[in-house]
């Protein structure tokens, strides 16, 4: 449905809806530490009036009733813990606020003081993550503009983060490939969750990832703690929560880019608070702006059992799966389509899906076991038909020119120990198993300059055999990390991380440690260290060159030393200052034998990886950068954030020579302001306005040597000894949202609806240049121009 259909039906809808209802807030609170239950916690609405106040009961759980739709604010307090206020509860008609809250003991106050925390929402949900992190949720991913429901998208506005392209996903972090992302739900690491992905990859044009299933998680960008392994790059630790346990609820969301949505959420059985929570997706046909005119198609699962507590523990299964399609054929798209080229057809299908079962035992008041089983699949399956004579040549012949099939599944098993020790020490240890269960085939006769033509009907002979894997292999990772806490305001952190692959039975051991020191109320000192490692991408390391047999399964972990000095200041009013200095030092990385610009460094800046073999772990490289971050809370009906992030991303491969990467946009601004406007009886419901500016430094690239990708039957040959030493035009976007969120009058129903107008200048940022084999010229390729979105959302 087009949005100027749907502000007719809002309009209409609009006086029976401006009417301020009241709703529940509920939900446990227990110890951060060793997630026992806490008894007798008070939890207050501020600034309410009359005073709303309510306590935990003997299984750590609150129920508060009356609270007024709109923006809230809850202060948590408990005699022996540090005091928490939780800001920007958003309260709707239409849905019961389920909240989760850990409290932190200190280590100072053993009596009957009560200690005075902050506004929690700059720290992140992992409390050994001392620097580089920070938390996010459902409401940020909806409220920024130029989101489209992604969580990956949401993280560009994060300091040090930046998009590779705007038809898909994949974000870059601290100059490093997106190939060096993790991605952990509920712990279980996948490959991507993105629909249309490609084994090695980890973007994607439209997300598979539900963000209405999400609860508050973590985005980490560097010196990650001890139980992070196989990244190097960034982390996204998401959370699926729970559902309502006590109440039925509904919700029904039409989005031009996510699609149509139902999801469903309720009680199982009241008594032991099990509940469920389920979401189905469907793409919109042709509505997602993904860089094509061809039509998309996607559809995705999401779910979530949790199924109580028992006497054997409370178990949890959750999962989700996608599914998508898309046809490019040459005589249909449009010349200006990313993938246009009127000689071919190509057919894509894409599977992503994750099912985990977990198992919380708490051992005693002070320690509990988590374990978590599950496995991950990834299956992509192209196709390309070579059209002799062009696509509008009803009578031109076709043949199969490329086949390639991907089949990654994954089984995961993953446990975790927590023990609190004192309310000063703390310890985190585990293990994570990842068997690879690995089925590729990839054939290929498109423009290959070797294979002959001898019968001369211009169809290539035969095939090349350019992936052949079918076996497993296993990833082992284990860990321990624990925090010492001085007094309130300084703790240290130290741990190792361990992992080793069956392939090459390559091993590493990771030392990790950080400092904090907040030593002022509201001004914080961090400083953090860590080495990481990660397996070279699928794609590379199995690649076996089909002429000579030489491959690259003796590549070691590509590793990196990664330093961060982080200062962050707290001001009166919701406002945050935060500054980091970083340096990561990368070796062991993947290059050539022989003298050459390659390095494995730069995979994932194209769509696909290229093909080497004989790579050898000798290649280094070293990313440096200060970042900015000045943020303004949403509170008083506005919020603002601005990032600036400066930096370097260099590399040395075969020849000697340090190079920029592909990354090295030297540098990212973005600013973002929003602003509500209270709205009907007691200003309950609300208008809002948001908006995002967005420039970063143009991307290197190598110069296309025409008359060599000529001689090659027009694959493109790059000119190696110009590697990276272009650059690309700079980067600029400006979107601007419009929305509105109402609470129905009669009944518990709730609506939001936005028009989210992105690249509203329609500026042509360049994406990549490339040969056309048509005009036989070398031109640039252009990103999404201008492309309005749209949301609608009822809950009830």
């Amino acid at each position: 449905m087009r949005p100027q259909k749907l502000l007719p039906m809002i309009a209409l809808l609009l006086p029976g809806l401006l009417h301020a209802q009241n709703q529940v807030v509920k939900g446990t609170v227990k110890d951060a530490d060793t997630q026992m239950p806490l008894i007798g916690v008070n939890i207050v609405l501020l600034e309410s009036a009359p005073f709303l106040g309510t306590t935990t009961d003997l299984d750590g759980r609150f129920r508060m009733e009356g609270v007024p739709v709109g923006r809230q604010q809850l202060q948590v307090t408990s005699i022996g813990y540090k005091s928490t206020v939780i800001p920007n509860v958003l309260v709707t008609a239409g849905k019961e606020v389920v909240l989760e809250i850990g409290l932190t003991a200190s280590v100072e106050s053993l009596q009957e003081v009560v200690i005075t925390g902050e506004r929690s929402k700059d720290r992140p949900a992992n409390d050994l993550a001392k620097v580089s992190a920070r938390t996010f949720s459902l409401e940020e991913v909806t409220r920024y503009s130029g989101g489209r429901n992604d969580v990956a998208r949401l993280a560009t506005n994060f300091a040090g983060v930046s998009a590779a392209n705007d038809a898909r996903n994949d974000i870059v972090v601290r100059g490093n490939s997106p190939t060096g992302l993790l991605w952990r739900i509920e712990g279980l690491p996948i490959g991507t969750t993105n629909h249309f992905g490609t084994l090695g990859t980890t973007g994607g044009p439209v997300s598979a990832l539900n963000t209405n299933l999400l609860r508050t998680s973590d985005f980490l960008s560097g010196a990650f703690p001890a139980e992070y392994g196989n990244v190097n790059a960034a982390v996204f630790d998401v959370k699926f929560r729970n559902g309502n346990p006590d109440k039925h609820e509904f919700t029904a969301q039409m989005a031009a880019f996510s699609g149509a949505e139902l999801m469903a959420e309720g009680p199982l059985s009241r008594k032991n608070q099990s509940s469920y929570l389920v979401s189905y997706r469907y793409g919109i046909a042709g509505a997602a702006a993904t860089g094509t005119s061809a039509v998309p198609y996607f559809q995705d699962l999401a779910f979530k059992l949790n199924f109580g507590q028992s006497k054997l523990g409370r178990f949890e299964l959750f999962g989700m799966g996608g599914r998508s399609s898309i046809d490019f054929l040459g005589a249909e798209i449009d010349s200006t389509d990313l993938f246009a080229d009127p000689t071919v057809d190509t057919y894509f299908r894409s599977d992503v899906a994750l099912i985990g079962l977990s198992h919380f035992l708490q051992l005693d008041d002070k320690s509990y076991l988590k374990t978590t089983i599950g496995s991950t699949y990834l299956g992509t399956d192209f196709t390309q038909d070579n059209i002799l004579g062009g696509a509008s040549d009803q009578a031109a012949r076709r043949y199969q020119a490329t086949t390639a099939l991907d089949r990654e599944q994954r089984y995961t098993v993953s446990s975790q120990y927590n023990r609190k020790f004192s309310p000063r020490f703390s310890l985190r240890a585990g293990i994570l198993n990842e068997l690879y269960d690995l089925d590729i085939d990839w054939k290929d006769r498109d423009r290959r300059a070797g294979i002959p033509d001898l019968d001369g009907d211009s169809i290539p002979d035969f095939f090349v055999q350019v992936r052949d894997v079918q076996g497993t292999i296993n990833l082992f990772q284990a860990y321990a990390q624990g925090e010492y806490k001085f007094t309130d305001e300084l703790s240290f952190t130290a741990g190792v991380h361990g992992q080793h692959l069956d392939l090459n039975n390559d091993v590493m051991l990771a030392p990790r440690a950080a400092l904090a020191w907040q030593f002022r109320p509201r001004q914080r000192l961090s400083l953090a260290y860590g080495l990481h490692g990660q397996m070279a991408p699928l794609p590379v390391l199995l690649y076996v060159d089909p002429t000579t047999g030489a491959n690259n399964r003796d590549l070691k972990f590509q590793k990196a030393h990664h330093v961060v000095l982080a200062y962050d200041h707290r001001f009166e009013g919701d406002w945050r200052v935060k500054t980091e200095a970083y340096h990561q030092w990368l070796y062991d990385v993947g290059i050539e034998r022989t003298p050459s610009s390659y390095s494995v460094l730069n995979e994932g800046a194209d769509f696909i990886f290229t093909e080497r073999a004989g790579l050898v772990s000798d290649g280094t490289g070293r990313n440096y950068g200060v970042e900015l971050t000045i943020e303004k809370f949403l509170s008083r009906g506005y919020y603002a954030l601005a990032t600036a992030s400066v930096f370097d991303s260099r590399y040395t491969g075969s020849d000697g020579i340090e190079r920029n990467t592909g990354f090295a946009n030297r540098y990212v601004l973005n600013t973002l302001l929003g602003k509500e406007w209270g709205i009907g009886k007691d200003k309950r419901n609300a208008l809002t306005f948001d908006t995002r500016l967005t420039t970063s430094g143009g991307r290197p690239f190598s110069p296309i040597d025409l008359e060599a990708t000529r001689e090659n039957l027009g694959r493109e040959v790059y000119v190696d000894s110009e590697a990276f030493s272009k650059r690309y035009d700079a980067y600029l976007r400006l979107d601007v949202k419009f929305g509105m969120r109402l609470n129905g009058k009669a009944g518990k129903v709730s609506h939001q609806f936005f028009v989210d107008l992105q690249n509203i200048t329609d500026r042509e940022n360049i994406f990549v240049e490339r040969y056309n084999r048509v005009t036989d010229r070398v031109g640039p390729v252009y990103q999404n121009g201008f492309f309005p979105d749209f949301m609608y959302r009822v809950q009830f």
